[in-house]
């Protein structure tokens, strides 16, 4: 009899079974619960860049909660993980706000980005560089392989 695997995360009631190839999601990573969203936020951020869920629909006072939460559990271990996750929520909290002011007039618009580019491409350089750390830390070093 199958083993029924347990989802990654649930979005808009459907089950995510596999981790998207480009995405390194941590073992003790961050996990959110939202109406339309329930699982990492390393996944909800990468469906974010990817156009799959939009920012405005995001609730970012129950993130920041249970953000605060996971704080409180990870006061004595990987303190750079809770870190990492500050800076992903601050980058969504901006996003949004910058979604939520009024836009300028049609001539203008076409000049300046759209803030979700600037999240997309921070994204991209913290992928690159969570992605380069891991490299770095398989190479042995003097006293804490030995």
């Amino acid at each position: 009899m199958p083993v029924a695997v347990p989802p990654i995360a649930v979005v808009f009631g459907e089950a995510v079974l596999e981790t998207p190839h480009d995405l390194f999601i941590p073992p003790d990573a961050l996990r959110v619960i939202l109406e339309s969203f329930e699982g990492p936020l390393d996944l909800l951020l990468y469906l974010i860049r990817k156009q799959n869920l939009d920012v405005l629909d995001i609730p970012m006072a129950r993130i920041t909660a249970q953000y605060m939460e996971y704080i409180d559990g990870m006061r004595d271990s990987r303190l750079e993980l809770a870190a990492e996750y500050l800076l992903m929520a601050a980058l969504l909290i901006e996003i949004k706000s910058r979604m939520l002011l009024p836009r300028p007039p049609a001539e203008l618009a076409d000049e300046l980005e759209d803030p979700r580019a600037e999240l997309v491409r921070r994204l991209l350089e913290y992928e690159q560089i969570k992605l380069a750390a891991l490299e770095l830390d398989r190479i042995p070093q003097a006293e804490r392989d030995f």
